[in-house]
């Protein structure tokens, strides 16, 4: 049997970043996973996790790992679905590597993706969304770089990973009328800034402090903003909004809401759904779907075009039908 160490890091340190292309965020997620794969493995097989071989994953052990993941450690079908995807893709990768699990690969490709219930979309309304840009504090070095953050998020719909990943090159300067993304896949998208998105940058880099940092958004330390620092300053400034709006009291405000905002509020402004997959950057039109189904507006218009037809209830007196009258002659 092979071992699990060498293959596992030549996927996770050069296939996926190198020949796939895969951004660093992917490949943290991918490492995650593994991690937990292997300390479920080599507890279940009573072994070191450095002695793992590759037939050590085999279907019961997998089947089994996503049972925990969802019982143990309370994850939803969303994760569980993620997780299983990472290991399909390493076993994919496996397949013209080492032929000899040829068959254990095809058997782990078969594994079906759980089905799970899909909500609704939570987003915040424009007085949410409005009391929320209002809340950080203009007079600190802090709440003029909050604020940046948020309307920029907002405008560009961006998921936090793009945010945190901005860099002072995507901004065209000096007009700051546009912001180059790349986003998941490795799409790229050029979207324009609304006024009050410029005027909020401006105010940000007049006071952005020098560091060799290309970040466009720094923390306390002069580095770049992270993922879960922008979360912990959301937090705060959807504490503050909440005394304006109490509604956003019971919403939990994340980085993705803002998101979520942006997609509501440009399909409520165009009407068009294939406009919103171009400004989120989505890879197909099924994923903005989703937007159709939390936004009544729509529907309240289909329901005041559509009349029921006006048939009265009838007889067909004389029809015999053919197969009928058979039945009853038999």
């Amino acid at each position: 049997m092979t071992e699990l160490a060498s293959p596992l890091a030549m996927f996770l340190r050069e296939y996926l970043p190198r020949d796939r292309g895969a951004s660093r965020h992917t490949v943290e997620s991918y490492v995650l996973c593994f991690k937990l794969l292997v300390v479920f493995a080599a507890d279940k097989h009573g072994i070191r996790p450095s002695t793992l071989e590759i037939g050590h994953l085999d279907i019961a052990t997998i089947l089994q790992f996503l049972e925990h993941l969802e019982q143990d450690r309370g994850n939803g079908v969303r994760t569980r679905n993620a997780r299983l995807a990472a290991i399909k893709s390493f076993f994919r990768f496996l397949e013209f590597r080492h032929p000899g699990y040829l068959d254990l690969a095809a058997q782990v490709r078969e594994i079906p993706a759980k089905k799970g219930e899909v909500p609704l979309i939570g987003y915040l309304d424009r007085a949410e969304m409005q009391a929320l840009l209002d809340a950080p504090d203009p007079g600190t070095v802090a709440g003029i770089r909050d604020r940046a953050m948020l309307c920029l998020t907002y405008n560009a719909g961006l998921r936090v990973s793009e945010l945190v990943g901005l860099a002072l090159e995507n901004l065209k300067m000096p007009s700051l009328d546009e912001v180059h993304i790349i986003g998941k896949g490795r799409r790229e998208r050029v979207l324009p800034l609304w006024k009050a998105t410029r005027s909020a940058l401006r105010d940000w880099l007049a006071i952005r402090p020098k560091s060799a940092d290309r970040h466009l958004f720094l923390n306390a330390m002069g580095t770049g903003m992270t993922r879960r620092g922008l979360a912990k300053r959301l937090v705060l400034h959807a504490q503050t909004a909440a005394h304006s709006v109490p509604s956003i009291t019971a919403k939990t405000v994340s980085p993705h809401l803002l998101r979520h905002a942006c997609a509501m509020h440009t399909l409520e402004a165009t009407g068009d759904v294939r406009k919103v997959s171009l400004w989120l950057g989505h890879s197909s039109l099924q994923t903005t779907e989703m937007y159709l189904r939390a936004d009544p507006t729509d529907k309240l218009d289909t329901l005041d075009k559509w009349r029921p037809p006006s048939l009265r209830k009838g007889m067909f007196k004389g029809v015999q039908d053919e197969l009928l009258a058979m039945l009853a002659a038999t």
